[in-house]
């Protein structure tokens, strides 16, 4: 295709940014010992949500439905298509939780792992419209409103609130072939460290996972050392900043050069963004400690792929102060100093549960708003937008405890999977529209948006790797200087 004098101006000027950048010089707390279990202990949110518990929704099954003028079938929706619902009667279980899910490495099979009371069910959606229900890994314990389940090396971990229940480790590849399903599982394995906990998190990068919300650690971060996962053994424990609701553990590729190279984990612990160096599991060391205004109940937040910016959700300020759903955005270049830049409004009074990103677009599950999907191009100025939603509780977007508890948005499929307290898993297709590269939240592709994809060349970072080869190509940057001046 023969290109315009500007556009080869654009193109040779971000080539000549490559090659300069190519050629130059790029620029503890003592901790408290894994001791007895302490009894579980029901938080501010906990207590919240058993106030507002429902039964189980009656809507039956169903088959795929597109969504036309702005509703699939009964569930108002913009820009995403039901594919599946499957009511917790097909699980039979009385109510649901977390959600998560894995794809066999073998057969490319994606598979949707589903939170409930009394365990964990497995669901085939290698067809997403018609999806196949596996089986159930029952409780260990007894049954409990919380569950949390995170996947590594084609195992599964479950932890849960039910007193006693420790950690399960679960062999996914067990599910290629299973005759006559629905089928009673069994764990592969156990870990006993710790009873009851909130939340289970997994850095696959390290092979560690972290334990938060346990008895153990002052319910701090309990860390496992899962690289083995049939032997997880206890590594470590950090207690310094008290109990933690949940974090996102990574191995640091963020700006902030004083932290290169470190496990860290970005915890939410109630009132503030507590970030701990975890490199050292005999030593861990608290980087920040950051609080914020009209804080409520700090409840879970997640890094952009570039560990720029961090989107944190807190769970009561909608009830506690009226707002609607509050996304706060944050600058965490210097993980010393994190900065708050701001917050997204949305449009509705529906409490935030959990987020999750992935090519520039968040992930929400809005409890009584169900899915929503916000583009995060302006993230640097603090400017989202909603490109997209699922509503799977139609009656009200109130700021109450029922409705979406979380979703999966990681499927190379595309598809994402919501899990609902009250309904059971919907299987859904976002279709939303080409992310603007304008990085830096100036309103037009610019210098600085080519400086940052220039910079990243040679990396595996998703957010700049356009063309999904694995790395930040010449393909990757004539892409972005072709847009350059394009208006976001």
């Amino acid at each position: 295709m023969k290109r315009s004098a500007p556009q080869r101006f654009r193109l040779l000027a971000a080539l000549i940014m490559l090659a300069t950048m190519i050629g130059g010089q790029t620029a503890v707390f003592a901790q408290e010992a894994v001791t007895n279990e302490q009894p579980p202990v029901l938080t501010k949110t906990m207590q919240a949500l058993l106030a507002d518990q429902q039964p189980a929704s009656n809507r039956a099954a169903q088959a795929a439905t597109p969504c036309v003028a702005g509703f699939a079938g009964a569930y108002p929706c913009d820009n995403v298509d039901l594919l599946a619902y499957m009511p917790l009667a097909t699980f039979g279980s009385s109510s649901g939780n977390d959600s998560w899910g894995w794809t066999d490495p073998l057969t490319g099979k994606e598979y949707a792992l589903m939170g409930l009371r009394d365990g964990t069910g497995f669901v085939d959606i290698s067809d997403p419209e018609n999806p196949l229900y596996l089986g159930k890994l029952p409780t260990r314990t007894s049954s409990s409103t919380w569950r949390d389940i995170k996947v590594f090396d084609n195992y599964a971990f479950v932890v849960s609130e039910a007193s006693g229940h420790g950690m399960q480790v679960f062999d996914l590849t067990q599910l290629r072939n299973v005759p006559n399903p629905p089928v009673t599982f069994s764990q592969t394995t156990y870990y006993g460290d710790f009873g009851s906990a909130h939340n289970i998190v997994i850095n696959e990068d390290s092979g560690y996972a972290y334990a938060v919300g346990t008895g153990t650690c002052s319910g701090g971060l309990h860390m496992v050392n899962i690289q083995d996962p049939t032997n997880p053994t206890n590594a470590g424990c950090f207690s310094a900043d008290g109990y933690t609701h949940d974090a996102q553990c990574v191995n640091y590729i963020g700006p902030d050069a004083d932290h290169q190279g470190e496990e860290i984990c970005f915890n939410s612990n109630e009132d503030t963004l507590t970030i701990v160096d975890v490199t050292n599991k005999a030593a861990p060391a608290q980087v920040s400690r950051t609080g914020y205004a009209n804080s409520a109940y700090t409840h879970q937040a997640w890094t952009d792929e570039t560990q720029t910016y961090l989107l944190l959700d807190d769970e009561l300020d909608e009830q506690s102060y009226g707002f609607n759903t509050r996304t706060r955005v944050w600058d965490i270049s210097d993980l010393d100093s994190p900065q708050l830049l701001g917050f997204y409004a949305g449009s509705t009074a529906a409490i935030d549960h959990n987020l999750y990103i992935k090519d520039g677009y968040a992930y929400e599950a809005n409890y009584r708003a169900g899915l929503q999907i916000l583009d995060l191009s302006g993230m640097a100025s603090a400017r989202l937008s909603q490109v997209g939603y699922f509503d799977i509780y139609p009656a009200n977007n109130n700021a109450n405890f029922n409705g979406a508890w979380s979703v999966y948005p990681y499927f190379a499929s595309g598809v994402v999977i919501i899990s609902g307290i009250e309904q059971g898993l919907f299987i859904v297709r976002p279709h939303l529209p080409t992310p603007c590269y304008d990085f830096n939240g100036s309103g037009t592709v610019d210098i600085g948006d080519i400086t940052l994809v220039t910079a990243a060349w040679g990396t595996d970072n998703t957010l700049y790797d356009f063309n999904g080869n694995g790395t930040v190509d010449v393909d990757d940057i004539q892409t972005i200087a072709l847009t350059w001046e394009n208006a976001c």
